[in-house]
């Protein structure tokens, strides 16, 4: 069992956090207790930090604990967790969203969207947004959020489930066909692992478009790159494709005018996903998206690819190794922070680890 006491990372105001001693949580009926091994993170997570998530109640107060592309081992078990399933011992992937469970949107699958979101008192939670995060030596988290992993699996692969299972989730929601060109903007972590999910799920050609020297990765893992910073990059898609644009493209970057860039892209009856979250608007080519019968489909988080993609790592068929570049302890969080978001050294997902050994 663990000790009363442990670190924890605290935001206490924008852009500002310390590592905090708080009480070690208990596990609440049907939750487990974790001792947490990697904690990953992610471009939403630099948001949250910055404070450019406050109007969305993320979070919604100082201070808090983020983080939720987490691994770890089960240390405690709530009422009820023994009769799901789970045993202490058990490793673990976290991922960030908990439906209420009773809900419309709960019932059909679709628990991201759940219609409870932001009423813990009804059982929904939203880890490290709004409820507490992992980024601290212990973590409690709902059973509906925590998925067992093989031991052909490492923790520190673990901790990359939540992110790998997005971007399987955003190209499934693009009903990628076998054979398709997919095309990605965005050369970053979740791009690279949309990359390799959309040739697991049968792509022949993947695009990926962005700049700088993460590009290199992208082609080492088998994707046609297209450095946006010397090209248009909706024009050389098309050039790739023989005039027509990609069968389906991804949006991860929501930055500036990537959203429409992926529009610009795709063919005629195409299919685009947006993963990321657009801190402003942006305009898009709406004619064109009506006369051209294209789909455009938003992308929330990952509900139910969390247990699809950890087969896939554990074959080796998504290699979430490949996109990680870096660990650090929880108390040299700062120099983790700055390495993430500053690109420091080729940095591309940045593992953070509360309990080293």
């Amino acid at each position: 069992m663990p000790e009363h006491s442990m670190d924890a990372l605290a935001l206490v105001g924008p852009d500002e956090f310390e590592i905090q001693t708080v009480e070690v949580p208990s596990a609440s009926p049907r939750e487990v207790l974790c001792k947490v091994h990697s904690v990953a993170i992610c471009g939403t997570d630099k948001e949250i930090i910055s404070g450019n998530f406050l109007k969305r109640g993320w979070p919604r107060g100082y201070p808090y604990t983020p983080g939720h592309e987490w691994s770890g081992e089960v240390v405690s078990l709530g009422e009820g967790a023994d009769l799901l399933g789970f045993q202490i011992g058990d490793r673990v992937a976290g991922t960030a969203h908990c439906g209420c469970g009773y809900c419309r949107q709960c019932s059909i699958g679709r628990y991201t969207l759940c219609e409870n979101y932001g009423h813990e008192d009804r059982g929904h939670r939203h880890y490290g947004h709004y409820s507490t995060g992992a980024l601290r030596q212990y973590h409690n988290s709902s059973i509906k959020s925590v998925f067992k992993i093989p031991d052909t699996m490492t923790l520190e692969e673990g901790a990359l489930v939540d992110a790998a299972s997005i971007a399987l989730h955003a190209v499934k929601r693009g009903k990628v066909i076998p054979g398709d060109t997919v095309a990605i903007i965005g050369s970053g972590p979740q791009g690279l692992l949309a990359a390799q999910c959309a040739a697991t799920m049968g792509a022949s050609q993947v695009i990926v478009v962005g700049r700088g020297e993460r590009l290199q990765k992208a082609a080492e893992l088998g994707a046609t790159i297209v450095d946006n910073s010397s090209v248009d990059g909706p024009q050389a898609v098309r050039d790739l494709t023989d005039g027509k644009g990609a069968h389906m493209s991804i949006d991860t970057a929501a930055r500036g005018t990537s959203p429409a860039d992926a529009v610009q892209m795709t063919r005629k009856g195409g299919r685009v996903a947006l993963i990321g979250v657009p801190l402003q608007g942006c305009e898009l080519p709406l004619q064109r998206m009506v006369l051209e019968e294209m789909d455009v489909f938003g992308v929330r988080a990952n509900p139910g690819t969390c247990a699809e993609v950890i087969p896939l790592i554990a074959a080796g068929r998504i290699d979430v190794a490949a996109v990680t570049t870096h660990v650090f302890p929880l108390r040299d969080f700062g120099r983790a922070y700055e390495t993430f978001t500053q690109r420091l050294d080729g940095a591309l997902k940045v593992l953070v680890q509360p309990n080293p050994e």
